[in-house]
């Protein structure tokens, strides 16, 4: 499923092409795709691929593609404190995603059907923690995972606000779904090849909006034969955080204010600092040119002959002020984590200057 969008040399492009086909229309939604590398969520050998418009799957490991994901968060509607429920989490690269909109006092648990997947989103979930470059701007909810059917959730478990299964969902699992929410709550899964979003509008009242056509491989039913009993699967508890990691918070929070606050002090005018130098680019007009041949269409861009004599000294002066403006200047300077240079500069221990940085290698 998936090529509804133009393929992307990398991420920021994926998600600029995402924006560009509507699939992405939120601020929120737009920053957590940014701050999430897709390419992290490959192995090596296949990370050609991470920045297409399609699934990908290799053994148990899945991920669905970017236009799905994408609708999916925007479905779920996300608030900072909100809690989550992702049944069959996979790699955890939409878990990440949500964590980032969650914040700290949110929480986020994820069902995975398969261990050594299992395993492997809590790698991935490392690796981004210690070493993705957006990770302080965000205060986040780290997901938490657990091995087991999703369709074996113990009945004592918690309610979600927010709910995503997935993989297709029969018709008779329904109900099921429906009772893991939280009145007020919203659901997306697949659902009779249409991926629906269904909003819990009271202790028996239900919302369903169809939002696209799509294919998922089928819910894995429980299989007994072995023990001939169920194996419930014990979601992790909600937990109030500790002390310590509160005052974490609070101190991140502090210095993210004081770092605004000196931004907006130093440039007070509300101006943004003028360029350098401004590249003079020259436009050609072109001209559409499409021929039908034996029911084939064929498209070409062929250029005006006039425009290109008019402009082929103007293109001259442009590669040669290229060339001339080619220095160490035009290459755009490494972003700065303000953050971890005024955490840095605290006069503080390192062990404690290191536990508010979360450890990070970056």
């Amino acid at each position: 499923m998936g090529g509804a969008v133009s393929a992307g040399e990398d991420n920021d492009e994926l998600i600029d092409n995402l924006k560009e086909a509507q699939y992405i229309r939120t601020e929120l939604v737009e920053q957590a795709f940014r701050a999430v590398d897709r390419g992290d969520y490959y192995l090596e050998e296949f990370k050609d691929n991470a920045y297409k418009d399609l699934a990908w799957k290799h053994g148990n490991i899945h991920l669905s593609a970017p236009c799905i994901y994408s609708e999916v968060m925007e479905a779920l509607d996300l608030q900072p404190g909100l809690s989550f429920l992702n049944l069959g989490s996979g790699t955890g690269y939409l878990s990440s995603m949500v964590g980032l909109i969650l914040g700290p006092f949110g929480v986020n648990h994820g069902v995975e059907l398969h261990s050594d997947v299992t395993e492997y989103a809590k790698q991935k979930l490392d690796f981004f923690i210690k070493t993705s470059d957006s990770f302080d701007k965000f205060e986040f909810c780290e997901p938490s995972f657990v091995t087991g059917n999703c369709l074996e959730i113990s009945p004592d478990c918690t309610q979600y606000d927010r709910v995503y299964c997935g993989a297709g969902v029969q018709k008779e699992h329904e109900d099921y779904m429906k009772n893991l929410l939280k009145v007020g709550g919203i659901l997306v899964m697949p659902l009779e090849e249409k991926l629906t979003k269904i909003t819990r509008t009271g202790p028996s009242a239900w919302e369903t909006k169809k939002i696209l056509a799509v294919s998922f491989a089928p819910l894995i039913q429980p299989n007994h034969a072995d023990s001939g009993k169920s194996s419930l699967v014990h979601l992790p508890p909600v937990a109030v955080r500790s002390l310590q990691d509160l005052a974490r918070i609070a101190i991140r929070g502090t210095i993210k204010k004081i770092i605004h606050q000196e931004a907006m002090s130093k440039n007070g005018n509300g101006l943004k600092n003028t360029p350098r130098f401004k590249r003079r680019r020259v436009r050609r007009r072109r001209m559409e040119t499409i021929v039908f041949l034996d029911k084939e269409v064929f498209a070409s861009r062929i250029s005006n002959p006039s425009d290109d004599n008019n402009n082929s000294e103007d293109m001259e002066d442009e590669t040669q002020e290229e060339e001339e403006t080619k220095p160490s200047e035009l290459k755009p300077d490494p972003p700065v984590n303000f953050l971890r240079e005024k955490v840095l500069s605290l006069p503080l221990p390192d062990p404690l200057k290191y536990y508010l940085l979360y450890y990070r290698e970056k």
